[in-house]
């Protein structure tokens, strides 16, 4: 079984999910470094391994597995390479990036923290839209909405809605910045995904070396 589906699997859409992951990291780190809040989930994480005292990338994956548990019983389907690196890959991509770039670029002044808020939307919703679009698996988090939309009958919108309302509670109470970032995240991403969709990936997905799923 797991012979056919290597065999089977697209390795140009795998490619294109890798990228997407690596400016999805990237995003995150910007994120953080503007100290301004993260999206809910990534925000959360890093609430409580700072409350634990863990590092975030080896709390990440924690919390990934024990989601992933309900992901492999409910949404088998949903599992592919996209759900691997994103949940035990991509923690150490971000803490990559950020040492990267805290050593190299200030952000002390507000209006510098609020263009690493107005970059890192760019940058995550650009990495978003190319591992949504590649269609090779679901990350943890992400399944727990479709998840939920399919065996409760809940609208996908709320979903997602209330376990990121969730994340941001549990971020604040841990004493995580949840801020301007955060907002944007709720509120920006979406639209700037659609645009890559449309003018990015997409058009990329068009190729005949990614037709096969």
């Amino acid at each position: 079984m797991i012979t056919t589906y290597i065999k089977n699997t697209n390795w140009y859409r795998v490619l294109l999910m890798f990228a997407g992951n690596v400016f999805l990291s990237m995003g995150v780190a910007i994120f953080k470094l503007s100290s301004l809040g993260n999206d809910p989930f990534n925000g959360m994480v890093m609430g409580l391994s700072d409350c634990l005292g863990m590092a975030y990338a080896n709390f990440l994956v924690i919390i990934n597995l024990l989601i992933f548990v309900v992901e492999i019983i409910f949404g088998r389907h949903l599992i592919g390479w996209g759900t691997i690196v994103n949940a035990f890959i991509n923690g150490y991509m971000a803490t990559f990036f950020y040492n990267t770039f805290s050593a190299a670029i200030p952000a002390s002044q507000m209006w510098q923290r609020v263009l690493c808020v107005l970059i890192g939307v760019v940058v995550c919703s650009f990495g978003l839209s190319m591992y949504q679009g590649s269609d090779v698996g679901v990350a943890p988090y992400d399944a727990l909405s479709l998840i939920m939309n399919k065996r409760l009958h809940i609208p996908y919108f709320w979903c997602r809605m209330s376990n990121d309302v969730v994340c941001a509670l549990i971020c604040f109470f841990s004493g995580g910045i949840v801020g301007l970032g955060t907002i944007v995240c709720a509120f920006g991403l979406g639209p700037v995904i659609h645009f890559f969709d449309d003018y990015f990936t997409n058009k990329i997905l068009q190729k005949p070396i990614f037709a096969q799923r």
